[in-house]
């Protein structure tokens, strides 16, 4: 049994036994197919870690029931970070909040962002490239309200290898130096829920520290499910959420039972038999005749390939997708087609409107997607921020 060191307080005693439930935590069951059956949906992946962060053990979080939360009145400012197509972006914009500046290396990505998002100033480089006057400059007069993103989560995520030592888990350093420039009011950082048990929760230490360290020590985490919120997706989230002012942190509260899911059909229905389009981003891989054959053959929850189960799976039926991805173009099979989604109806069970267009090639596009942030989602952690955010901007005294 370890023994706690005399010196520590309260909260690192909390933070410290929280990384031992976090590392002793009973591994996910998986579920093996039986040959040529159909496996059983899983909507609650992650339902142990979220109800460890819902006991909020360190009375730093406040829930906000985000329907009664209208998106008018003052319009306050973000950044985003690691923006990539700019799922987040929408999201905040939604909520009446405008973007100031935004980072991005991928250049399809840049590509989209600009496209749908003209007004914001985008840093198209790594993010250690982009330096503090430009970032200063870029703020000009504008109070920096939220800096938001989501660094890279391949080496956190349950999908990928779970590197501990990928260099892009450390990204993290980076989100940290850009708010330590700009200070604002409140740090949005969402991720994998994997980034909260790696290393038996020393991730998740470092980065609530980090902040900490620069000004925002009361930094709170839940994990949300985008399905909760009206997204057609199973999508868990782990959101970070930290503040310079002492204040409790806001989270939104789920709109949505689980009863009530989106069904994947709501989202995508229309686009069933409707041809390739790229106007629109309708755009699926062409199948051969034998290879349609052999997609009819994959049953719900089932893959293609029985030694590569991460792609080609057939989606269930009746209820929320699958959480989607983009492998090379093998994404996840329709529910009632032999055919792999096409990227708009993976744009439409990501919640992302019709009207986002997404820029290049089809498989870059299928990327941009996969990789984005739910909008409806982000909306609703906006929304929920939006309370205290008119608290601080009509209260006395300098912020």
């Amino acid at each position: 049994m370890r023994t706690e060191k005399a010196n520590e307080t309260p909260k690192q005693l909390a933070m410290n036994l929280l990384g031992q439930v976090l590392g002793a935590r009973p591994a996910e069951p998986r579920t093996t197919l039986p040959k040529n059956g159909s496996k059983t949906p899983r909507l609650n992946r992650y339902a142990a870690i979220q109800r460890l962060f819902e006991a909020d053990i360190f009375g730093n979080k406040q829930l906000v029931d985000t329907r009664t939360i209208s998106s008018s009145g003052l319009t306050y400012n973000f950044v985003d970070l690691f923006a990539g197509a700019g799922g987040l972006s929408l999201g905040f914009e939604q909520a009446n909040f405008h973007g100031v500046a935004a980072i991005e290396v991928e250049n399809d990505a840049c590509v989209t962002y600009r496209h749908n998002f003209p007004r914001t100033v985008l840093f198209d480089r790594p993010i250690e490239d982009v330096r503090e006057g430009e970032l200063r400059d870029a703020a000009a007069d504008h109070t920096i309200h939220v800096v938001s993103g989501g660094p890279p989560c391949q080496g956190f995520s349950v999908a990928g290898r779970r590197d501990p030592d990928d260099s892009r888990n450390r990204l993290f350093a980076q989100f940290a130096r850009v708010v330590d420039c700009l200070k604002p009011w409140y740090v949005v950082l969402e991720n994998v829920p994997g980034i909260l048990t790696m290393r038996r929760g020393a991730f998740y230490r470092d980065i609530v520290e980090s902040f900490a360290r620069i000004g925002y020590p009361e930094m709170a985490v839940a994990v949300l499910e985008s399905a909760a919120f009206g997204v057609s997706q199973i999508r868990p989230r782990a959101v970070f959420i930290a503040n310079r002012f002492g204040k409790r942190n806001p989270f939104p509260l789920p709109t949505l039972e689980e009863r009530n899911y989106v069904a994947i059909e709501a989202a995508i229905h229309d686009l069933e038999d409707h041809p390739q389009d790229p106007s629109i981003n309708h755009e699926w891989t062409k199948h051969s005749r034998n290879m349609e054959e052999r997609l009819s053959r994959v049953p719900p929850g089932g893959s293609l390939y029985p030694t590569y189960l991460d792609a080609w799976k057939r989606q269930y039926p009746g209820v929320p997708s699958m959480t989607i991805k983009e492998n090379h173009g093998g994404t996840h099979i329709h529910p009632h087609r032999n055919r792999v989604l096409s990227a708009r109806e993976m744009a439409r069970l990501q919640g992302f409107p019709d009207s986002f267009h997404f820029r290049t090639r089809m498989k870059r596009v299928m990327w941009q997607v996969g990789n984005a942030v739910p909008p409806p989602l982000a909306r609703h952690i906006a929304l929920a921020l939006r309370p205290s955010l008119d608290e601080l901007a009509t209260g006395p005294g300098e912020h």
